[in-house]
């Protein structure tokens, strides 16, 4: 199993235990999609509280413990959320990989939509 499977059997495991202990079970997808895109947000905003993006409030040192976190409770709810969408790690993997593909050709001006293309002015900025 690589590490991308084992995350989710992993998310599938405790996702089924809420469920299972806190009476959750049967709630539609719309519904348990709406949670947890709310959760995600949340963590969000602590991550947000991690980076110091209050250009009002005197600045905090940067604890890379804290933001790991932040970014692994953020994965926890995403992957949940693929799992309660009916997506594998496989089906992640090869929806990433065409959007990937698809984001590269954007940023190279090969994509149908249009408005993604490095303008000369911004290239000549840096």
């Amino acid at each position: 199993m690589d590490k991308l499977e084992q995350i989710f059997a992993l998310q599938r495991q405790l996702q089924d235990k809420i469920k299972r202990e806190r009476g959750l079970e049967g709630i539609p997808m719309e519904q348990w999609l709406q949670k947890q895109t709310l959760a995600m947000l949340s963590e969000l905003a602590e991550l947000l509280e991690e980076v110091n993006f209050k250009w009002w409030k005197n600045p905090h040192a940067l604890s890379e413990a804290n933001i790991r976190e932040e970014l692994t409770d953020i994965l926890h709810f995403f992957v949940s959320m693929c799992i309660e969408a009916g997506m594998s790690a496989d089906d992640l993997f090869d929806q990433y990989v065409g959007k990937h593909r698809e984001n590269v050709r954007r940023q190279d001006g090969l994509s149908e939509k249009a408005g993604y293309a490095v303008s000369p002015e911004a290239s000549d900025a840096g």
